[in-house]
């Protein structure tokens, strides 16, 4: 894979902004950086999802279960193992998830698909509380040294790896046969594209990185229960904020991300018991107003000034 002029510049200008990130908890206070563990969770959890569901088209709601899933997997080995030696165990247990949900569920296609990975999350909440009131108790206490500049930094590393990856994609065959898929799927099988194979392969990602990520945030949880591992709230948080940027580049959910998280931040302390009622409306502006969120605003305001001349 050669790299063009514009990709080096691309990469530097990445790393310049990567760079910059990595100094908030030295300029910045407690507070500040809090937000920014927060959207550093938010741009590795929409960025993997929409590497999945922007291309295929498929609407996934099991980032909860897999980052459920990876905050157990700290809560419980923390005591046996060292904690370095857990995050990628919890990837390779996301992804082993994702290959069973995908094998299940990626022959189903709309409303289906979404009911499925819907109900997965409350379904592992169920086992993992029935579990627990087997065994008498109620909850994992995750104690450790970690801070949360460690665990910001930790998710500044993901999301650089998830980028790269997500470039990689964008530039190879299987990212060329999704956008294949996503277009027109009859015409992929015809094509002589295995489509089941290419789209639980690319399902394996967000899988995995919501597994590790779940891994990464359960010291600062310090204490983890079933209801709060498997809220369903976030896989909704994700799929808005990866529409309200857009699927369209890779970028886009960052752009989504951002202006949302200190938006619901806003709402949480003002309002809290009308958190719902954003993610309603919320819905509502991105498929009446933005529908291609604003990756594709900026695109249309881009084309309009240049057949106007102004650019």
């Amino acid at each position: 894979m050669r790299l063009t002029p514009t990709d080096w510049r691309n990469l530097a200008l990445s790393g310049m902004a990567l760079a910059f990130a990595a100094c908030l908890p030295w300029l910045f206070g407690s507070y500040a950086l809090s937000i920014g563990v927060t959207i550093a969770m938010y741009t590795v959890l929409a960025t993997s999802w929409a590497l999945f569901s922007g291309p295929t088209h498929y609407i996934s709601l099991a980032t909860a279960a897999f980052f459920g899933v990876g905050t157990y997997v700290t809560g419980i080995g923390i005591e046996h193992l060292p904690y370095w030696t857990l995050l990628p165990i919890a990837g390779v247990i996301g992804a082993v998830l994702a290959a069973l949900v995908g094998l299940a569920t990626l022959r189903l296609s709309g409303v289906y698909f979404v009911i499925f990975t819907l109900g997965l999350a409350e379904f592992i909440r169920q086992v993992i509380t029935w579990a627990q009131n087997v065994s008498g108790t109620k909850g994992i206490y995750v104690l450790t040294s970690i801070t949360e500049a460690h665990i910001y930094w930790q998710l500044l590393g993901l999301a650089a790896l998830v980028y790269l990856l997500g470039w990689a994609i964008g530039r190879s065959r299987l990212g060329f046969a999704l956008r294949i898929i996503g277009d027109d799927e009859q015409v992929a099988r015809h094509s002589g594209i295995h489509t089941a194979r290419a789209k639980i392969l690319l399902f394996l990602v967000p899988g995995s990185v919501a597994a590790i990520t779940g891994a990464i945030l359960a010291p600062r949880y310090v204490y983890i229960e079933p209801s709060l591992a498997f809220a369903p709230m976030l896989s909704f948080q994700v799929v808005i904020m990866a529409l309200l940027g857009g699927t369209g580049r890779l970028w886009g959910p960052l752009v989504g991300v951002i202006p949302f998280t200190f938006l619901w931040e806003g709402v949480s302390i003002t309002v809290p018991n009308q958190t719902t009622l954003l993610l309603g409306l919320s819905f509502l502006v991105i498929v009446y107003l933005l529908p291609k969120g604003f990756v594709g605003l900026f695109g249309t305001i881009r084309r309009r000034m240049g057949s106007e001349g102004l650019v």
